[in-house]
């Protein structure tokens, strides 16, 4: 039985595939086929992106630098944990990153000081009352998010849920910085229409 086509990509004389092209879906074939260089690949792509908020969030070079290896370790070993149907390869790292920074931070005794940062997108508080009403504005805001164009989805999840820059998204997604700025806007736009009250928008 032959093995399956590996990604799309050019082939020089006794190389292997050159993935620059490839979209992620392929090269995540091509991880799962065990190709090392898929892997490569995919560091190569977004391990700059994913080391930037490891390292925002833990404020140690060193740490952040376990986070990214873990995580592309983890990519390799298990590359059937990606579902492309529920979201961006990006997006789906940045998640990962961003938990197993927490996980460093609790290890630390410093889960405190990260609730309180404005990247820990969490609140701290005390009062069940409150607690509630974070979780009824979180589910709306999810709601709303579910609403949003694919694209304008991502590029809101990346710059608010994950902190990144507008520079650092047009880099990671190879878009350019204008059109990254337009989908943040228009997507905010409609995010403002959905859920602030009619009559209060303005």
């Amino acid at each position: 039985m032959e093995d399956p086509p590996g990604p799309k990509g050019r082939q020089g004389p006794g190389k292997g595939p050159d993935y620059g092209d490839a979209s992620d879906e392929e090269i995540m074939a091509a991880v799962a086929q065990r190709d090392p260089r898929a892997l490569e690949a995919l560091y190569d792509r977004y391990g700059a992106v994913v080391y930037s908020l490891a390292r925002r969030l833990l404020s140690d070079p060193h740490r952040a630098e376990d986070v990214v290896q873990d995580i592309f370790l983890r990519l390799w070993d298990r590359p059937q944990l990606y579902v492309a149907s529920r979201g961006q390869l990006l997006t789906w790292l940045l998640t990962l990153a961003r938990n197993r920074a927490i996980d460093h931070l609790r290890a630390q005794g410093r889960q405190q000081r990260f609730l309180r940062s404005p990247a820990g997108a969490q609140v701290e508080t005390q009062d069940p009352a409150e607690q509630a009403h974070w979780a009824l504005e979180r589910r709306q805001v999810l709601a709303a998010l579910a609403q949003l164009p694919p694209e304008q989805r991502e590029a809101i999840e990346l710059a608010y849920f994950h902190g990144l820059t507008h520079r650092e998204i047009a880099e990671a997604t190879g878009l350019p910085l204008g059109t990254v700025k337009t989908r943040i806007r228009l997507a905010m736009q409609k995010l403002r229409g959905l859920l602030l009250p009619e009559g209060e928008e303005g």
